[in-house]
């Protein structure tokens, strides 16, 4: 009787395997993964909805957003519109400058805030275009974390370290 209680507690915990760091992961819905794959499958059709590269595929692309479509036979562009691609010099076009990736589809909160899942605010996006959709924030958070670090430091290093590391850096 008690093992049948704990599996059922353990059904409860947040036990989804996600891209999320453990320490966040209770900000998150209990079914987020089941929000994450309507929102992904559903609606997106497994295909992200900036630039509609396809899920768990491989694509061709040139590093700045534009791509190939091997289901449809042409070039897009990093908002996923049909786009002709122009070749260097007369006509050709240099096949060094192809890359290749593999996509994965993300769930991304467009406010960046985990707990406001309502289907407006969410959007299945490639890692490229997560990326770059997130990129103030994560260049705030990199910004926060090294204020944080230092307020730390200056509540508590001995301010006699204080000054000896302000005069090395400082001459």
């Amino acid at each position: 009787m008690l093992s049948n209680s704990l599996s059922f507690v353990s059904l409860l915990t947040h036990r989804v395997v996600m891209p999320i760091r453990p320490e966040n992961r209770w900000l998150y819905p209990i079914d987020w993964q089941q929000l994450s794959d309507t929102i992904r499958f559903g609606r997106a059709g497994a295909r992200c909805e900036r630039c509609a590269r396809p899920h768990l595929r491989f694509v061709a692309h040139l590093g700045d957003g534009r791509w190939w479509d091997a289901d449809v036979g042409y070039w897009r562009s990093d908002r996923g519109r049909r786009i002709a691609v122009r070749g260097q010099g007369r006509g050709r076009f240099d096949m060094a400058a192809v890359r290749t990736t593999y996509v994965v589809l993300a769930c991304a909160h467009l406010d960046h805030d985990p707990g406001h899942n309502m289907p407006g605010n969410l959007a299945a996006l490639c890692q490229r275009c997560h990326m770059l959709h997130d990129a103030a924030e994560h260049r705030w958070q990199r910004w926060w974390n090294v204020f944080r670090l230092c307020a730390l430091r200056d509540l508590y290093e001995d301010p006699r370290l204080t000054r000896e590391r302000l005069a090395r850096h400082h001459p």
